[in-house]
């Protein structure tokens, strides 16, 4: 006999992104650093049209610098949600739970560093406190290329979904009838070229997952 499986997806409105750590000593540390800040630069520009919150982490930022200026936070206005400094490798410091309890945000959308290291304990914490938590494939990285698919299906087993920036933001958008659908569109066109050169780049390792 055939069960149905449960189905989770980001829920609008009760979603929030979640940056872990994009630092600026990890520059040249990471493989396809470029194209990973490319792809959180894409996610931070479709979260104010969209209108997603977002979270930032740094990791011991007085060792470690902060996030790479690609990435501002300033042009989010009220969707940034914060930088939290941090010493835990989990993104899932009280600091933040207490943030996403308050806000009642349901959907966890994580992307940044490293890999099997930080977001992996950030999407295992998230997962056993009950949230949903999404994983962009082309979103995130290591400093060595091959702990990243071995990462990415431990999380997988663990519960967590998955799959790409481009394939989230349309889950996100839902309708190309809604009013944001023009700006959204125009983005995702911008960006196309940005999104095939991360996902070439980033996701032949993934292959087994």
């Amino acid at each position: 006999m055939a069960y149905p499986r449960e189905i989770t997806k980001v829920i609008p409105g009760h979603t929030v992104f979640l940056l872990c750590d994009v630092q600026t000593r990890f520059r040249t540390a990471i493989h396809s650093f470029p194209e990973l800040v490319a792809t959180a630069s894409k996610m931070l520009k479709l979260a104010k049209i969209l209108e997603v919150p977002v979270i930032f982490t740094e990791q011991n930022p007085k060792a470690l610098g902060p996030t790479v200026p690609e990435l501002p936070a300033e042009p989010l206005g009220d969707l940034h949600l914060g930088t939290i400094e941090k010493t835990l490798f989990s993104m899932a410091t009280p600091e933040v739970i207490s943030i996403l309890k308050e806000r009642h945000m349901h959907s966890i959308v994580l992307f940044g560093i490293e890999s099997h290291v930080c977001v992996l304990q950030s999407t295992l914490d998230l997962l056993e406190l009950g949230f949903d938590v999404h994983v962009l494939a082309d979103g995130v990285s290591s400093c060595n290329k091959e702990e990243i698919p071995i990462a990415l299906a431990r999380m997988a087993r663990a519960g967590a979904q998955i799959t790409t920036s481009e394939s989230l933001l349309f889950q996100l958008q839902k309708d190309s009838s809604a009013p944001n659908f023009k700006a959204f569109s125009t983005a995702i066109k911008e960006e196309n070229a940005a999104t095939q050169k991360s996902v070439s780049t980033l996701l032949p390792y993934r292959s087994n997952l």
